[in-house]
């Protein structure tokens, strides 16, 4: 699949949870075969955990990236987006 892109549209959020666990299953298994997928996603957590490259956008603007455990251990992130 090397040159192939995915983009699952939507807010996952709005879903069941098992429904939500499943679709980023299959959107992990379809990164570990080669596909590039660029998720976009509301679900801080759960997208940070499997993404290789995370954006963090404002208005339209990136304003901050790095990897997901960078990102989530960011202290602008974790008050803006995870309440902490």
């Amino acid at each position: 699949m090397p040159g192939h892109l995915a983009r699952p549209g939507g807010r996952l959020y709005s879903l069941a949870p098992t429904i939500v666990q499943e679709v980023f299953r299959i959107v992990r298994r379809l990164n570990e075969e080669g596909m590039t997928i660029l998720l976009v996603e509301q679900n801080v957590m759960a997208s940070f955990k499997i993404a290789h490259r995370d954006y963090v956008l404002e208005n339209g603007r990136i304003e901050l990236s790095g990897s997901g455990s960078d990102l989530l251990n960011d202290d602008r992130v974790r008050q803006a987006y995870l309440g902490r």
